[in-house]
């Protein structure tokens, strides 16, 4: 199996993003939504729970999330942006506190399991024939697409809480393209 890639393509992480939700497949939807925006690792998302993210007494959903990573054991508040906050909007009906987030119909409160969240993120990329696409994929989304956007390379090596630069531009998956893009803007501003 080759490495996990980000989705380069803004259209295509829109359609992957709403693929469950075309098929009326809410928690699919916010796992795919929750994952390509919060760079969460999948093993932290699937920890999260209705009370991280929804606040019971105003009843709305909250405007960040803040959880300790199971890998590094740091602490990390992340900003639910519009599309988060959307998402976990169209699910709250279902909202009961102490519940998982991304809840298995198995049993009675027991999260989805990383095999069961990669199945799920696999079905929809190759249904939208995406390849190189798994649960890592949508972590990495998000820092290309921040880096694309202009954020610098040091606030997505933050965000990732990595602890050198060399990993955080692997994660980018830098291409030939991206490298002869920039020469070529800078034709524009040099």
């Amino acid at each position: 199996m080759s490495a996990a890639q980000p989705i380069r393509n803004k259209r295509q992480v829109r359609e992957l993003a709403e693929y469950y939700l075309k098929l009326g497949e809410i928690r699919n939807h916010v796992l795919i939504v929750v994952g390509v925006h919060t760079a969460l690792r999948i093993s932290d998302l699937l920890r999260l729970t209705w009370d991280d993210v929804y606040d019971f007494t105003r009843n709305r959903v909250r405007g960040s999330v803040t959880i300790i990573e199971q890998k590094t054991g740091k602490s990390k508040t992340i900003a639910l942006n519009d599309r988060v906050r959307s998402a976990l909007s169209l699910y709250a009906p279902i909202a009961k506190s102490g519940e998982y987030l991304v809840k298995s119909r198995k049993g009675r409160n027991k999260a989805i399991s990383r095999i069961q969240a990669y199945r799920i993120i696999r079905a929809a990329a190759e249904a939208l024939e995406l390849e190189r696409v798994s649960c890592h994929s949508l972590r990495k989304t998000f820092g290309y697409h921040a880096w694309k956007s202009g954020v610098s390379p040091a606030v997505i090596m933050k965000i990732y809480n990595h602890t050198s630069l060399a990993v955080t531009q692997r994660y980018l998956g830098v291409t030939q393209d991206d490298l002869d893009d920039c020469y070529r803007r800078l034709a524009n501003v040099i």
